[in-house]
């Protein structure tokens, strides 16, 4: 079996570059705070210093888009109900008392 690689969001990226850079700590020090590599923390901090906020699309562009089909399916199923609704209201109204 293949290593089984953490992922981490955008915005948690952004975050711990930020502590190294603003708060002044370490590399080496944050890196070994959050169990990873230092030179991944090193990597982090080079993409956002030459992207800026549109660094690491990879794993954010995936979330965005999983919310955008949720938002889409979301709808469906309100529409859904909302006939199912007014399908039940119109059964009960013409249903012959017995």
């Amino acid at each position: 079996m293949g290593v089984v690689r953490k992922q981490y969001s955008q915005e948690f990226k952004q975050e711990e570059v930020r502590f190294v850079i603003e708060e002044g700590l370490s590399v080496a020090e944050t890196a070994r705070d959050l169990g990873i590599a230092e030179n991944v923390l090193h990597r982090w901090k080079k993409e956002l210093s030459r992207h800026g906020t549109k660094a690491y699309p990879g794993h954010s562009q995936p979330i965005e888009a999983e919310l955008a089909r949720l938002r889409r399916e979301n709808e469906v199923l309100k529409r859904e109900r909302e006939f199912l609704k007014q399908a039940t209201i119109f059964f009960a109204q013409h249903h012959p008392d017995t």
